[in-house]
């Protein structure tokens, strides 16, 4: 049962890459570290969200605001909209940092439903110039790559094991 789970899901997943493979690919790689931050948010003891390893950075709470604010700035213009919450600056809790980066994402996963490799490069004002739809999208992912890359810092510093290190 399980190969046959794994060989539908390996089949239809190509099918998936060869029909839209640029905007296909770019989701997945955005779908992994979404399920990471998130999964991180969660993990992270509400004792702890206010943790800075040294005082000129971000708590662990600004990163999550940062990065929830972060998906609408990346998103918005894709999906043709402007949008900004200032998450960073007015949320604090575990439970509404949390609600608010799992909203974020998913404002960020409607970016992508109907996106087709045509349409991806199709051009948008992004920081003052014109980008494709997919380049705002892949920054997005390497934002969320590289502030991961904090919150992993962060977790390994106060003892826990980040999402992406987790057995399964």
């Amino acid at each position: 049962m399980k190969l046959t789970s794994l060989l539908l899901g390996v089949l239809y997943g190509g099918a998936l890459l060869a029909q839209d493979p640029l905007v296909a690919e770019n989701k997945l790689l955005y779908e992994g570290i979404r399920n990471n931050i998130i999964r991180a948010a969660e993990k992270m003891p509400e004792d702890k969200y206010n943790y800075k390893p040294t005082p000129e950075v971000r708590s662990f709470a600004g990163l999550i605001g940062h990065i929830s604010d972060a998906q609408y700035l990346f998103c918005s213009p894709v999906k043709g909209e402007k949008k900004s919450l200032g998450i960073e600056k007015s949320k604090s809790t575990k439970a509404e940092l949390t609600a608010a980066v799992k909203d974020a994402f998913a404002y960020c996963d409607s970016a992508y439903e109907g996106l087709s490799d045509a349409r991806a490069r199709e051009t948008v004002k992004f920081f003052g110039r014109d980008r494709s739809k997919l380049n705002v999208l892949y920054f997005n992912s390497a934002h969320n790559n590289e502030h991961y890359g904090n919150i992993v810092t962060y977790m390994r510093l106060n003892g826990l094991v980040p999402p992406s290190s987790e057995r399964r």
